[in-house]
């Protein structure tokens, strides 16, 4: 049985585009899998550039693509997953990005006894489709041509792993699939093995002082980077200490990054950009929501996002950050059931006062931090799927 303690187990995790670092491949799934002996674990992905890659005897990081998501390299990284795959001959890759699929299904043609899990991070062809970042016969063609790349592979693949419960329902290719095969393992908080979660919620400062915001992960329009500047600007004469805010995370866009970084430059006593064309290590954004008072999920509405959860909000709640989230039903049935935040309609015209004396009269998690939001649920689940494979 795959996963026995009595045998020697090599796993490789692979992506193009998430650093080998990355929150859910390294922190949650290696993991997750390095918790039982003879597992070896191998991570390949993008470059970080915060310092040497990892190797210890259980596990081994590869930088298999460097530079921009548009450059060429992004063809050299496939050859050296290829040849990573040779190299290593693992007993299960778990693939976590769709480009990967071709190259991992032949792989898997010419050898006996290759198995592989397909980890679902998004519905790649909704987002294509429907983001708009590429346009026309471009954009039809690419989400087509990803929809048909993950049917073959959920064919293929020995799991399916579905980062949000929409998933199941949203792409069609699930809908055949034999039960037991698929499993959501949704975004949950793991801590780092040497942090030490807060034993209480964050309190909001006293009036006099000033109300830090924090805005983390994917810098964009979509996510809200822009209503999270308003708002803070309203809260700045509202909140008799004053409000700050801190954005860190990282930007793709450029033209939208140095209208970012313009606007910082011109307002730093209230507003700070962490990263923007870098990479921001998951520490640090750790670290910066200690040190908040408020996280934001200013969402705009849109399909792609809509049914999702994001990580951000699991992390906030893991720390009794209190949050305020665009409305959604999916996040409100989390923020209602832990006491965790409000929602607000961040496309109308903001009523700061209102607002301010919302939040000092609200009390948050009154039954302390959530431990449901933390990933050892779903680590059972992960270690189930991969002892149900012969």
């Amino acid at each position: 049985m795959l996963g026995s303690d009595s045998s020697g187990l090599v796993v490789l995790l692979a992506s193009v585009l998430k650093p080998v670092d990355d929150t859910r491949m390294r922190g949650k799934f290696a993991e997750t899998l390095l918790s039982r002996p003879a597992t070896h674990v191998h991570v390949a992905g993008r470059a970080t550039g915060n310092g040497p890659e990892e190797q210890s005897s259980q596990i081994c990081q590869h930088c298999i693509f460097r530079g921009s998501r548009l450059s060429l390299n992004r063809l050299a990284a496939q050859w050296r997953y290829w040849r990573l795959l040779h190299r290593l001959q693992p007993d299960l890759v778990i693939v976590h990005a769709p480009e990967l699929l071709p190259l991992t299904m032949l792989w898997q043609l010419l050898g006996r006894g290759r198995r592989f899990l397909y980890d679902i991070r998004e519905n790649y062809a909704l987002n294509v489709s429907s983001q708009r970042v590429y346009q026309g016969l471009t954009r039809r063609g690419l989400a087509a041509g990803l929809r048909r790349v993950e049917t073959w592979a959920a064919r293929r693949a020995q799991g399916l792993i579905l980062a949000e419960a929409s998933y199941a329902n949203e792409l069609p290719f699930l809908h055949y699939q034999p039960t037991g095969r698929v499993v959501i393992l949704e975004n949950k908080y793991q801590p780092t093995p040497t942090e030490a979660l807060p034993a209480g919620p964050q309190t909001l400062p006293t009036p006099d002082k000033p109300l830090r915001l924090l805005y983390t992960g994917t810098i964009s329009e979509l996510n809200g980077v822009w209503e999270a500047i308003a708002l803070t600007e309203q809260l700045r004469t509202a909140w008799p200490g004053g409000a700050r805010l801190t954005i860190v995370g990282f930007c793709q866009q450029p033209g939208l990054l140095q209208q970012l970084e313009d606007k910082a430059q011109q307002n730093a006593a209230w507003l700070t950009l962490i990263g923007g064309a870098s990479l921001v290590p998951h520490a640090r954004i750790v670290a910066e929501i200690g040190q908040s008072h408020v996280g934001l999920l200013p969402y705009r509405p849109h399909p792609s996002t809509e049914r999702c959860r994001p990580t951000k909000l699991f992390e906030y709640l893991a720390h009794g950050l209190p949050v305020l989230s665009s409305p959604n039903p999916l996040w409100h049935e989390l923020l209602h059931r832990y006491e965790a935040g409000l929602q607000l309609d961040f496309a109308q015209p903001i009523n700061g006062p209102a607002l301010v004396a919302e939040l000092q009269r609200h009390t948050f998690y009154s039954q302390g931090i959530p431990t449901e939001v933390l990933w050892a649920s779903e680590a059972g689940k992960l270690w189930h799927l991969l002892d149900s494979l012969v």
